[in-house]
């Protein structure tokens, strides 16, 4: 089952019409690296990381692995490692997985710039937990915290988020 973002402040899957968050600079067609847009297209589901010490392992068809306290993900468009995992510290930029607010307690990293990883065009867009207040993200679509374990419930190996604009 797809989630498809409306661009509207909702997404869907199934017969289930949510609220959800993207980027703050909207949706865009042709996403960079620090733009603040959400890009526009179709993307699998690659995996569930999930923070076993606030949640149990959640109830999906997706692989999934377990966040360590040194999770990265590099967004230095001049690395090797760009819009890849990577252990902190890291001697490239790198955002931190693990966090003291909950947005990142359920992250799954979309297949956006991943095959081939293009410098510049963008990474870390993941699916995750949206803050309290919905507010925008950096580029990713994010989900009440409820909504996002329900889709992950009928996530299937295939399942895509299909993001409008």
């Amino acid at each position: 089952m797809d989630l498809i973002v409306e661009g509207s402040g909702t997404a869907r899957f199934g017969d289930r019409v949510v609220r959800c968050a993207t980027g703050r600079a909207g949706i865009t067609r042709a996403k960079r690296e620090g733009d603040g847009a959400t890009p526009a297209g179709s993307f699998a589901c690659r995996l569930v990381y999930w923070r076993a010490d606030r949640l149990a392992r959640p109830a999906t068809s997706l692989p999934t692995a377990k966040l360590a306290p040194d999770a990265g993900w590099c967004d230095a468009p001049g690395d090797p490692n760009y819009n890849r995992p990577v252990l902190l510290p890291y001697p490239a930029s790198a955002e931190a997985l693990w966090r003291d607010e909950a947005i990142y307690d359920l992250i799954v990293p979309l297949g956006y710039n991943d095959e081939p990883v293009r410098a510049g065009l963008g990474s870390a867009i993941f699916l995750h937990v949206a803050r309290p207040d919905f507010a925008p993200t950096l580029g990713c679509v994010a989900l009440g915290r409820d909504d996002l374990i329900a889709f992950l419930a009928v996530a299937r190996t295939g399942s895509r988020v299909v993001v409008q604009g």
